[in-house]
Formats: structure tokens, C-alpha cells, sequence
């Protein structure tokens, strides 16, 4: 099980893109109940993910409509959410260091 940091972080991201809210709120129902030892578990279970450097992780939410930009640390059980938008959006970020920030 994976202690994902914070839960207030992606319900600021479910009140800003209603659509994905559920979508959003199970992915974090489902990181919340699985147990994943390195990024070739996750893989098995979620097949479109991409590990990025500083051990970020893609998340692909909605097919490819929105994507997550998570940290994972296998070793701790734990994930830091970062950052959330549109797919228009992610391309604009530098995915490597982008923060969440608060509006």
C-alpha cells in the first residue's frame, strides 16, 4: 500500500478539472490499495506509465486525455503529486521539475 502525498493536492485538482474528478479519485483509490515493489510492477498494472528521471512518473489519466506527474519512491511506500493538467498543458512543462503550486 502507498502512502500518497497529499490528498488535499489532488482534490485542488479535482475541483480545477471537474471532468477528470473521477477518473482522479480512483486512480487514487486503486495507488492507494496496490503494492508495487519497482517501476516494472507498476508497469504490469499500468501499461502506458513512464518513468521519468528523479524517479517522477507519467501518469496517463482519461486514455491520454490528462496526465499526472507523481514522484515515487518504491523503497517508501511513497508518492508525491506534483502536478496535473491537460495533455496541451503537459507539453508545455518542463516534467522533470515541475512543482505543484497552490492558486
Amino acid at each position: 500500500m502507498f502512502n500518497i502525498i497529499a490528498r488535499p493536492t489532488l482534490l485542488a485538482y479535482c475541483q480545477q478539472y471537474p471532468s477528470a474528478a473521477n477518473a482522479l479519485k480512483q486512480w487514487y483509490a486503486e495507488l492507494h490499495e496496490l503494492d508495487f515493489s519497482n517501476f516494472n510492477d507498476l508497469k504490469a498494472v499500468y501499461g502506458s506509465v513512464s518513468i521519468i528521471s528523479d524517479n517522477r512518473v507519467v501518469f496517463n489519466i482519461m486514455g491520454n486525455k490528462y496526465r499526472l506527474v507523481v514522484r515515487m519512491v518504491f523503497a517508501y511506500k511513497a508518492v508525491q503529486i506534483k502536478w496535473f493538467g491537460t495533455h496541451a498543458e503537459y507539453d508545455k512543462i518542463d516534467v522533470t521539475t515541475v512543482q505543484y503550486r497552490k492558486s
